[in-house]
């Protein structure tokens, strides 16, 4: 039986080093980038990083009804939720990107939320 070639540590090591540099640089780039979602005819804006941080929040003052609060709660979780989706769907593809699709299958190995 033919044993195949043993893959040289050095190799190994460059290769991890180079990985975390890249997912660093992702990570890095997740934190600048930004998306926005909106709920209630953009009545409520919310603007979300890469890294999953609540960043901006705006609430039009035509939707601020004091007497039906739970309205504008729905907007703001429904905005939030989508921003939210978004920046998660950005960091896959970053960091996707930048691990050949490891992220998606090692999140807490590679520090990152799970997707």
């Amino acid at each position: 039986m033919k044993k195949g070639k043993q893959p040289n540590l050095g190799d190994l090591v460059k290769q991890a080093q180079r990985l975390q540099a890249e997912v660093a640089k992702a990570q890095e780039e997740l934190k600048a980038a930004t998306v926005e979602a909106s709920a209630g005819g953009g009545m409520v804006r919310a603007v979300v990083s890469g890294d999953l941080e609540l960043r901006e929040l705006h609430i039009d003052p035509r939707a601020i009804d004091p007497d039906d609060a739970e309205i504008v709660a729905e907007m703001v979780m429904a905005a939030v939720n989508e921003a939210l989706r978004s920046a998660q769907e950005l960091a896959n593809r970053k960091l996707g990107a930048a691990t050949g699709g490891l992220a998606g299958m090692l999140p807490g190995e590679l520090g990152l939320p799970p997707f």
